[in-house]
């Protein structure tokens, strides 16, 4: 199925999808049926996917549905294309019967985070230690980044005349402008005052937080010293709610600019597209995944359906 493979990954990334973890699965399908002795695509039965799904295990049911779902967009697209007359994939996904609830720092908790983080010391091997994790965590706090997006930045994708962010060729290889206010603005200035400081004026090319000049910090990294901070924060864990994840910022950044949505009067849903936008996702349907259902949302909705419905009750009482 190699030349099948290769026209479904051209198809995938025309559209703007990377298809890296997926392009591998798909190697790997190949690799079985070859193994397998089968020679044509019409001779693949429910029974040999099936087998192929198995011999690749998967200890979680969204791992082994990721899995399931690539080989049934590529069988899916044959159809499209005429080269198989139907599917041959008859497995269903598994139930996810259990999802991880995110823990969600309000403002109180990110600025002690931010706080503990700037106040790291610097070592050999990682100079200017507490400001540069300082800035990255206010990024992905303050403007809902992906961890990797601010790994990729430069000194040329922050644009202090417009106060923007260029976040070039991210999720899906697109690329966005995220605003950011003038507290950001100072922070982001801070940290490159002092990076000159230490090493001249940067490379516009150079990535913007690097304990070097030219090897950008990474991700795992920055998760490692995330987890050695949120151990100085002394936080109580919620029952049902995981331990913290680094990428638990950028959930908290959604759900606070919901709540703030809320608390100032503005409909949700009229802005959803907004924040889809600004934190790079093709849909509203990928943000609705970011939109934990806290107590502070449940009453500002609340208070907001009391308000529409008030009028009416009135109404009826009379």
């Amino acid at each position: 199925m190699a030349e099948e493979i290769t026209g479904f990954l051209t198809h995938k990334r025309a559209l703007g999808r990377k298809y890296l973890v997926e392009e591998r699965s798909l190697r790997l399908l190949d690799r079985f049926l070859v193994e397998r002795g089968i020679r044509t695509i019409e001779t693949i039965t429910a029974q040999l996917i099936e087998d192929f799904l198995v011999s690749r295990p998967r200890k979680s049911p969204r791992g082994y549905n990721h899995l399931l779902g690539v080989v049934r967009r590529l069988l899916d697209w044959l159809v499209e294309q005429g080269v198989l007359d139907r599917s041959p994939l008859t497995a269903r996904p598994r139930r996810q019967t259990r999802q991880r609830i995110p823990y969600l720092f309000d403002s109180a908790q990110a600025k002690k985070l931010l706080e503990i983080a700037g106040n790291l010391p610097s070592n050999p091997a990682a100079p200017l230690r507490g400001p540069t994790y300082r800035t990255i965590f206010a990024l992905l706090y303050g403007l809902g980044l992906r961890v990797g997006e601010v790994s990729r930045l430069c000194p040329k994708d922050v644009d202090f005349n417009r106060d923007l962010l260029i976040i070039r060729m991210t999720k899906f290889s697109k690329s966005r402008l995220v605003p950011f206010g003038p507290r950001m603005a100072n922070l982001l200035r801070e940290y490159i005052r002092l990076r000159e400081e230490r090493w001249g004026t940067l490379d516009q090319e150079w990535p913007l937080f690097s304990f070097n000049k030219d090897r950008p910090i990474n991700p795992a990294t920055t998760s490692v010293a995330f987890q050695h901070v949120v151990s100085m924060l002394n936080i109580e864990v919620p029952p049902g709610v995981s331990h913290p994840h680094l990428h638990d910022l950028r959930h908290s950044f959604a759900v606070g600019t919901l709540l703030r949505w809320y608390r100032n009067g503005i409909d949700p849903s009229a802005r959803l597209l907004h924040l889809s936008t600004l934190l790079g996702h093709v849909n509203p349907t990928s943000t609705a995944v970011y939109l934990t259902i806290t107590e502070d949302l449940l009453k500002e909705g609340n208070r907001r359906f009391e308000d529409f419905a008030m009028p009416v009750l009135k109404e009826v009482r009379r």
